[in-house]
């Protein structure tokens, strides 16, 4: 409960969906199990590049991680990749090992074991293709970056705390929408945000 609608709980719509929709939010919300894909290391650079990338640095985290290794697991993949890029489980594995190459390369530790600030240097090389050398070598680091962050920003969002902090009203189904009209215009169940600045302005003005 934090950010611009810190009262709201979009599990209070709960007993507005469907049994279908009520079962698969609630699962989202259930303490993963072991990592089925991924191994132990692998699964400590994984923790660390979606704990960077989505700034979330104490608990509760939104289980993104988890997510990801489900959905890598389980062989339930969006259906399309790159022409030029390996299936998005070998992209996966790829890309941690030449994370932990990078940061290697740069201050002898594994990506997860580097500081903030380096980690923070090789995701901003990465997110803008810089990075070469070693996988990145056999690997296009931009379609790599587009590849993960689909993933992460997937299991980010589709998740209940991230709702809460977006003010999400969650599934439409079978409650719908009343209120047809500009986009300022709500419908009961919806919430005001406790400020009113543009998000987009907030984040450009920090950058600049």
């Amino acid at each position: 409960m934090i950010g611009r609608y810190p009262d709201f709980d979009v599990m209070s719509a709960v007993d507005t969906w469907d049994h279908a929709t009520k079962k698969v939010v609630l699962a989202r919300l259930e303490p993963s199990g072991p990592m089925r894909f991924f191994d132990t290391e692998q699964e400590k650079t994984l923790r660390a590049f979606c704990d960077v990338v989505l700034a979330q640095d104490s608990e509760p985290r939104v289980p993104v991680a988890e997510s990801i290794d489900e959905k890598m697991a389980s062989g339930q993949l969006d259906g399309y990749q790159y022409a030029d890029m390996p299936d998005d489980r070998e992209t996966w594995k790829a890309v941690l090992g030449g994370l932990d190459q990078t940061a290697g390369a740069r201050g002898g530790h594994s990506f997860a074991e580097a500081t903030l600030a380096d980690q923070e240097a090789i995701i901003e090389d990465f997110s803008t293709g810089k990075l070469s050398g070693g996988i990145w070598d056999q690997l296009d680091p931009k379609r790599a970056w587009s590849v993960c962050m689909r993933a992460v920003l997937s299991g980010f969002y589709s998740h209940p705390w991230a709702w809460n902090e977006i003010g999400f009203g969650g599934p439409a189904y079978p409650r719908g929408f009343m209120r047809l009209g500009p986009t300022s215009t709500t419908e009961p169940f919806e919430k005001h945000g406790s400020t009113s600045e543009d998000p987009a302005d907030v984040v450009k003005g920090s950058h600049s």
